[in-house]
């Protein structure tokens, strides 16, 4: 039986590069996002809005139509990036809306269907930035939340032969991170000029890391955050 994977956000940038890389080892994906995907996805698309609560269950109910989902990838999110005495509060509600609430909510609905198959996967997309970064109150607080979530869920549910766990990409070549990092702006040449492997990530680098905590193999690896960074969080001494 050809196992079932939802990924949220799947349309773009790194969400696509997961989606393909699910497809290619041969799951049946099925994508929650706004956006359309390219048509060369053979993916089901379901379109909605995740900043409606509402919209969100109705758009999980209908992925489940054709059957449960054991393994869920979450990684829909936005940043809204600013200082923290400019940060506005409405900002920082919309930021948890979307990048944990929806990870709560999804995963609740997800995990009778899990229970009931006796294994489930649940991957969340995080980012080097829980650990600290400038202009990112609101964004750093909703990753850092997903470390605790994936952490709380790997005790609860291991006895269900669910893993729960986490990526944390650092800085990945996307239309996303070169919108908040322009080429222009000091601090963007320094994060590049930090990075120990010398080169951006790619969506395929974070795939790679999803397709080793969704598989069957992995039973043994639950609560973890992984950063996919070339090094940078390790850091590294330069004369």
């Amino acid at each position: 039986m050809t196992e079932r994977v939802l990924v949220t956000g799947g349309s773009q940038s790194i969400g696509r590069g997961i989606v393909q890389r699910l497809l290619d080892d041969g799951y049946a994906v099925t994508i929650l996002d706004r956006v359309a995907p390219d048509p060369a996805l053979a993916a089901r698309w379901v379109a909605v809005d995740l900043m409606d609560p509402a919209a969100t269950d109705a758009a999980v109910r209908a992925a489940l139509e054709d059957g449960p989902i054991t393994r869920v990838v979450h990684n829909v999110g936005h940043v809204r990036p600013n200082f923290l005495d400019e940060t506005r509060l409405e900002d920082f509600d919309a930021v948890m809306a979307l990048n944990v609430r929806t990870t709560i909510q999804i995963t609740q609905a997800l995990l009778p269907g899990m229970r009931s198959a006796g294994q489930g996967r649940i991957v969340a997309i995080s980012s080097r930035a829980a650990l600290g970064k400038e202009l990112r109150t609101s964004y750093a607080a909703s990753k850092a939340a997903l470390h605790g979530l994936v952490k709380t869920w790997a005790l609860e549910l291991a006895r269900d032969g669910i893993t729960a766990n986490a990526i944390g990409p650092g800085s990945i070549d996307t239309p996303l991170w070169r919108a908040v990092n322009p080429s222009q702006d000091p601090r963007t040449q320094k994060i590049l000029e930090s990075i120990p492997a010398g080169r951006l990530g790619t969506p395929e680098d974070i795939a790679n890391a999803v397709a080793f905590f969704l598989d069957a193999r992995s039973s043994f690896v639950t609560g973890q955050v992984l950063y996919v960074c070339g090094g940078l969080t390790v850091g590294s001494a330069r004369a």
